[in-house]
């Protein structure tokens, strides 16, 4: 699916900061919506959270950094981060290029029950509307 000129795949989950979630049984994999990485424009550097570490949800577990701008990480899920994307960690700026195919992490969950929290991806359709309305004039 496509919101205006945004990619946001049918398949994913979404939290209200920008965030996709891929479930995989009791794991996730996160990455950046297609929306905010492209309003933060080239991504020079992303702080993430390091293996073993555990992150909370709605808490903030790192930076997106661009030449002009830092901005928030912020955790969809409670959980240990399992694997962190190497690739993601030496080359930031691929995410710009395919933000669901270069994924931030996987996260083993502390409460599957957390994923029924998030947005499927018609129910995000309003909220990222209103998004693109507020920051993409």
């Amino acid at each position: 699916m496509t919101v205006r000129d945004y990619e946001h795949p049918d398949e994913l989950l979404y939290h209200k900061e920008f965030c996709w979630v891929k479930p995989e049984n009791d794991t996730v994999t996160i990455g950046l919506h297609d929306f905010y990485v492209k309003l933060a424009g080239e991504i020079s550097f992303i702080d993430m959270p390091s293996e073993g570490e555990e992150i909370a949800r709605d808490e903030r577990i790192g930076t997106v950094e661009t030449g002009k701008w830092v901005g928030k990480l912020i955790a969809p899920v409670t959980g240990e981060v399992l694997e962190v994307n190497e690739e993601v960690e030496d080359d930031p700026a691929i995410v710009n290029e395919a933000p669901y195919q270069n994924w931030l992490m996987k996260v083993k969950l502390a409460d599957v029950g957390e994923l029924e929290e998030l947005m499927n991806a018609q129910d995000a359709v309003p909220w990222l509307e209103k998004e693109i309305e507020e920051h993409a004039k």
